[in-house]
């Protein structure tokens, strides 16, 4: 802890200057019109109360920067000014640094003070009037309770305001903060939603317009020529349709009615229609594509939709990876669900080492199934094995499991 440097710690705010050059010259003005509060109570000189005139401006000006050397100087002049013949102007003074060391100072030299104050006004209320006897002598306490207590619990008061009004704009300031990070990560999050469900609708279409349109380009025969441009053409249209199902989702446009216009959301009933657009697209590729589906067809149950909608987007995905990266061989997808259990997805696909791609990919797809499967809870394996039944090949498996619960289920 390093201290303060004089200079830094003696250095007057301008207002408390003014202040005390103030009350100086009104002091100086009073005490040369003759004009004095009364008495001396002890037989000093006159000329002190100028004395304690100018330590009292002084002590003004340390009234902010050092509140408890201020009122320690302001008391010392205080009580030589009513020793001598008294100003008014110091008295006021004094009640200023008063009020000044309850508002600027320490919190225990604002928790002392007031109650200093009040046992001052007793003692200067009671002892005058049981030594004199007299019922005057009353004043004397109430000339103390107005230049002690009245400033000090003042003082009190406006830093009370002063600390409430500092607490509401941290307040205010951390709760504007909180909600410019929670505006931060919903916006991250819906950013990263949006890129998996664009990178999942989109991709498989145009992965299947890359591959068709390099064999267009290599073959030399018009008729497969015509067969891959008719798949390019299906696959753009059908890109088309999602792209502006997922500008209207992003628009939220409004029915004439006044009702959100229905949007499909993809389930695995349309699974079967993904291996089929897969073999129109990986015919050419020597891929075949085959459905398992080992879900428990007695339940009659329905499948939450974040559940349905994931585990569609993964096979989508698994199909469009195997499209660019799988070497010739059958693609087999399996579903499998038991009532009260999780739902199962697994794709497998032959692996072999290939030059590159048959399309070019960003990379983002694994992350995305990852992404979709940890946000319910599931788990999520992507990776080369041994083919096993695939006469020791080796094969690329995704497996995903996606936990459905009992009453989500039940809806």
């Amino acid at each position: 802890m390093t201290a303060r440097p004089f200079a830094a710690l003696a250095r007057p705010h301008r207002d408390d200057v003014r202040i005390a050059v103030c009350g100086l010259l009104g002091g100086l003005l009073l005490y040369g019109l003759g004009l004095r509060t009364g008495p001396p109570l002890l037989d000093l000189p006159g000329w002190l109360a100028l004395v304690a005139l100018a330590a009292m401006s002084g002590a003004e000006l340390l009234r902010r920067v050092a509140p408890r050397t201020s009122l320690a100087v302001a008391t010392a002049a205080l009580a030589v000014d009513v020793s001598s013949s008294g100003l008014v102007a110091t008295v006021v003074m004094f009640t200023d640094i008063m009020y000044a060391a309850v508002l600027y100072g320490p919190p225990a030299t604002a928790r002392r003070v007031p109650v200093i104050s009040i046992l001052l006004t007793v003692v200067a209320t009671i002892v005058p009037a049981a030594i004199l006897r007299d019922p005057q002598a009353l004043l004397i306490g109430v000339g103390v309770g107005v230049i002690t207590v009245g400033p000090a619990w003042t003082g009190v008061i406006i830093r009370e305001h002063r600390n409430a009004a500092l607490a509401a704009r941290l307040e205010a300031e951390q709760v504007a903060l909180l909600a410019e990070m929670d505006r931060t990560q919903a916006i991250v999050a819906e950013r990263a939603r949006m890129a998996r469900e664009l990178h999942d609708m989109v991709a498989n279409h145009l992965s299947a317009i890359a591959i068709h349109s390099t064999a267009a380009q290599a073959i030399d025969d018009p008729a497969a020529s015509r067969e891959a441009l008719g798949v390019i053409r299906e696959n753009s249209v059908q890109g088309l349709a999602e792209m502006r199902r997922l500008i209207g989702l992003l628009r939220d446009e409004k029915a004439p009615g006044g009702a959100a216009e229905a949007q499909a959301t993809p389930t695995l009933e349309g699974v079967e229609a993904l291996l089929a657009q897969a073999r129109v697209n990986g015919a050419s590729s020597g891929l075949t594509f085959t459905l398992e589906d080992a879900r428990d067809a007695g339940g009659g149950t329905r499948l939450p939709a974040p559940v349905e909608l994931a585990a569609y987007r993964i096979v989508q995905e698994s199909l469009t990876n195997a499209l660019k990266h799988a070497a010739p061989g059958e693609v087999v997808v399996r579903l499998a669900h038991d009532t009260g259990g999780p739902l199962t997805v697994h794709v497998t696909s032959p692996f072999g080492d290939r030059p590159g791609p048959r399309a070019p990919g960003s990379g983002a797809g694994l992350i995305g199934m990852r992404e979709r499967i940890e946000l319910l809870g599931g788990r999520f394996e992507a990776g080369p094995e041994d083919g096993g039944g695939h006469g020791g090949s080796k094969i690329w498996r995704v497996r995903a499991t996606l936990p459905v619960r009992e009453e989500e289920e039940e809806r």
